[in-house]
């Protein structure tokens, strides 16, 4: 197509349309794919899947770019399968349970260790919540709240760090946008960038201390609190488990590894006094969850958690297990191409730039995100079809490419919460021992209070700047209100 027109958006349509209706992205990529190739392919029926294949999936594969991001992909998905296979991350919990007393300091405790098991936001969940749920039903704290903090530190944890598995993906997504706009700036520059302005992320984490310090629920977790205080039975603490042989040290030593190395192979490069290459970064860290991984095959089997063919087992499952994450990036990556020589950058762009306000845009790309995350229950599906429609909006009409990143990211991450159809909506009320219906409805209000905050954030911002700190004050003052008025 010689001129961009609204055809050019039809792949990503497509490809929205399929993945709400069939509640998968991975679908809808490849139906926004399909139609896409076909719109800009110039082949007969009999060639047309070779053409897919050969010209279009194949090149993305191929390129030493996208090449390096799935294997470091690999590499992490052993290791934190490994690391959950351990136990050491529920050993981890385990010790700072034995220290907690009191709803105050045991809200606190599952809050600090959801926050320090960063490293797997599916697993999370899964590792604290089992630890945490015997002492909350002995402190009389509900089984939603619990599944509330667990959900607070999972995504929001883990889409705000650049070295696990969210950052590596998001950075793939914005270097794949910034090839087809042509900009400078590297991917990781632009993540870290945007760090300040994922307001979504930073309210969600901020909440869980603030409404503990104010002791304050409302909505539906108000009365699941009361529920929860007018229980007799207490429940005894429960023993650390099947991995009794499991200690901290597999959690912490391996990351500690991990740190060393990938600092030392950085300051290789000039780190921290010079940029570092996006792909000696990549190569570094492959090395640096590798060598952790290593170190933890060795305590694991020193421990006598497991024999050394199980442990190696258990890292190929999670090699394995990564590869719904590589394909969705590969067709993720296709569609980008695809719809780059389709134009629909640029005529996104002189949309943007004919009617919409620099100023308006980072709230409006907030509310776009956060409504189709809402209905696919994917924060990572949104921030594939996003982000490509929001940096040539950004470039077109002038709104600063970290705040625009942060909106993206903000409302993918908004689905994760407020979705009941989310992962991390079920796997956080599995870990909590509730389940997802009543995790999603005590939880909603709080998402959509966040939510409301990060939107005015963002039209702040858009036209004056602001960043994480501001967010949360103003999450603090409008909860300290609500407080006021429920009290009275």
């Amino acid at each position: 197509m010689s001129e961009p027109s609204f055809a050019s958006l039809l792949p990503v349509l497509v490809t929205l349309v399929v993945a709400l209706a069939s509640r998968n992205v991975l679908v809808g990529l490849f139906a926004g794919v399909f139609v896409g190739v076909a719109m800009a392919a110039d082949s007969s029926l009999l060639l047309f899947v070779p053409t897919l294949i050969g010209d279009h999936i194949v090149p993305e594969i191929a390129d030493r770019y996208n090449a390096s991001v799935l294997v470091l992909l690999v590499f992490i998905g052993g290791f934190v399968k490994l690391i959950e296979f351990s136990g050491g991350g529920t050993a981890f919990a385990q010790v700072a349970a034995r220290w907690v007393s009191g709803k105050a300091r045991a809200q606190f405790a599952s809050w600090g260790a959801g926050i320090m098991i960063f490293f797997s936001d599916l697993g999370t969940p899964l590792i604290v919540g089992p630890v945490f749920k015997p002492l909350t039903d002995r402190l009389k704290i509900s089984r939603q709240k619990l599944a509330f903090i667990l959900d607070s530190t999972s995504s929001p944890v883990a889409i705000l760090i650049p070295f696990i598995g969210w950052g590596v993906f998001i950075m793939s997504v914005i270097a794949d946008a910034f090839s087809a706009n042509a900009v400078a700036t590297s991917e990781w520059d632009a993540f870290v960038a945007a760090i300040p302005y994922q307001l979504y992320a930073w309210l969600a984490i901020a909440m869980v201390p603030v409404l503990t310090v104010l002791n304050f629920d409302y909505g539906p977790m108000a009365q699941a609190e009361k529920e929860a205080a007018e229980k007799v039975v207490a429940r005894p603490i429960s023993p650390l488990g099947e991995r009794s042989k499991a200690r901290p040290v597999l959690v912490w030593l391996p990351l500690l590894v991990l740190g060393v190395t990938l600092f030392a192979t950085l300051n290789h490069h000039g780190f921290p006094f010079e940029q570092v290459a996006g792909s000696d970064f990549r190569a570094g860290l492959s090395a640096a969850y590798f060598l952790a991984a290593v170190t933890l095959v060795v305590l694991i089997v020193y421990t006598g958690v497991q024999n050394l063919l199980g442990t190696f087992t258990r890292y190929i499952e999670g090699m394995t297990g990564m590869m719904p994450i590589a394909a969705t990036l590969v067709l993720a990556w296709t569609l980008g191409s695809v719809s780059e020589s389709l134009g629909t950058g640029a005529y996104v762009a002189e949309i943007a730039r004919e009617g919409l306000p620099g100023g308006l845009l980072p709230a409006v790309v907030f509310l776009l995100a956060a409504i189709i995350s809402f209905a696919t229950g994917s924060s990572w599906g949104t921030i594939i079809i996003m982000m490509p429609l929001a940096i040539p909006a950004a470039l077109a009409t002038g709104a600063p490419l970290p705040i625009v990143i942060g909106a993206v990211l903000s409302g993918g991450l908004f689905g994760d919460h407020s979705s009941p159809v989310s992962e991390t909506t079920i796997l956080s009320s599995t870990g909590a021992g509730t389940t997802p219906l009543e995790h999603f409805r005590t939880q909603l209000p709080y998402a959509v209070t966040n939510g409301a905050i990060a939107l005015a954030g963002f039209i702040v911002a858009g036209y004056f700047d602001i960043h994480w700190i501001a967010a949360v004050a103003a999450q603090i003052s409008m909860l300290v209100v609500l407080r006021a008025l429920f009290r009275r």
